[in-house]
């Protein structure tokens, strides 16, 4: 499991020309789901996301997280970030998790974020999406599987 996580200040997701979601200030989190991929890990990811200190206090200092921030998620699915490119030019997406499977777990990873307090938008799964968003800083953090987990 992976999440690449960036600071914006506005998101609009397309599918198909329609604006399907949108968010304000907060975070865009963009997941990748890989086989054999736990809840466990989806816990230890959430929590990092919900508890990650990007967002500047009064002294310019990274010290607030989207829950201070009060912030918004815009969630994400994205196979790609499980692409392996060590060979070749063409990536391998073969240890992407079936769409079935990953689904659930996205939405699962969802859950978790909103149990936090968090207000979160979602992507359309499996779906070609368009989204326009204006970054801030820019800030972006990738997050892998737990340290038990490597």
């Amino acid at each position: 499991m992976k999440v690449v996580i960036q600071r914006v200040k506005k998101v609009n997701l397309y599918v198909e020309g329609d604006l399907i979601s949108k968010i304000n200030s907060g975070l865009v989190v963009y997941l990748g789901i890989e086989q054999g991929d736990s809840i466990e890990e989806a816990k230890y990811i959430a929590k990092k996301t919900a508890n990650l200190r990007i967002f500047e206090d009064c002294q310019g200092k990274m010290n607030h997280s989207i829950l201070d921030y009060d912030g918004e998620i815009m969630l994400v699915s994205q196979f790609t970030l499980i692409g392996d490119c060590k060979r070749g030019n063409r990536p391998d997406f073969t240890k992407a998790e079936k769409p079935d499977k990953a689904n659930e777990m996205y939405l699962y990873f969802g859950k978790l974020l909103e149990e936090y307090g968090i207000n979160v938008s979602y992507g359309v799964f499996g779906a070609h999406m368009k989204i326009d968003q204006t970054n801030d800083g820019p800030v972006t953090i990738i997050i892998e599987k737990s340290p038990n987990n490597a």
